[in-house]
C-alpha cells in the first residue's frame, strides 16, 4: 500500500502522514457514566422526537422531519454517548410512515439497557473480607 494512502496516528514517522484526531470533539459523544439525570433527560429528548413526528402526520413537513431527527440524533448522542444503534434508527426516520413508529424512544431504551449492563460488568468485584483469626 502506498504510504500516501496509510494513516497513522501516532507520531510523525518517516515521510507517512499523521492524522490528528479530533480529541474535544471525540469527547463530547464518548459513553458517559449513566445517571437517573441522563436516562430521564435521553428518554423525554426522544418521547419529544417520536411525538413531534407524530404530531406532524405521515406526511409531515418538508424537512422538518429530518431536522427533528438530526437534533435527536445530536442531543441523544451528547446526553448517554454515542452508540452504533443510533445510526440505523436515524436512516429508518427517513423512510416515510416507518417515523411514525417510536424508533427514537425504543433505540434510546435498548442503548441505555446495554449501557447499564456495561457499567455492571465493568464494576470491580470486592472480594469476600477473610475470616477473624481466633486465637
Amino acid at each position: 500500500m502506498p504510504a500516501y494512502l496509510r494513516l497513522n496516528y501516532g507520531p510523525p514517522s518517516g515521510n507517512i502522514p499523521t492524522l490528528k484526531r479530533p480529541e474535544k470533539l471525540i469527547a463530547r459523544f464518548r459513553a458517559r457514566p449513566l445517571t437517573r439525570l441522563r436516562i430521564l433527560l435521553a428518554l423525554a429528548i426522544a418521547v419529544a422526537a417520536d411525538g413531534a413526528q407524530l404530531l406532524l402526520g405521515p406526511l409531515g413537513w418538508v424537512l422538518i422531519d429530518q431536522a427533528i431527527d438530526c437534533v435527536a440524533m445530536i442531543l441523544v448522542s451528547w446526553v448517554i454517548g454515542f452508540h452504533v444503534v443510533l445510526l440505523p434508527t436515524f436512516v429508518v426516520e427517513l423512510v416515510p410512515l416507518v417515523d411514525e413508529l417510536p424508533t427514537w424512544t425504543a433505540c434510546t431504551a435498548a442503548v441505555i439497557a446495554w449501557r447499564k449492563r456495561e457499567q455492571r460488568a465493568a464494576l470491580p468485584t470486592v472480594p469476600p473480607a477473610p475470616p477473624p483469626i481466633d486465637i
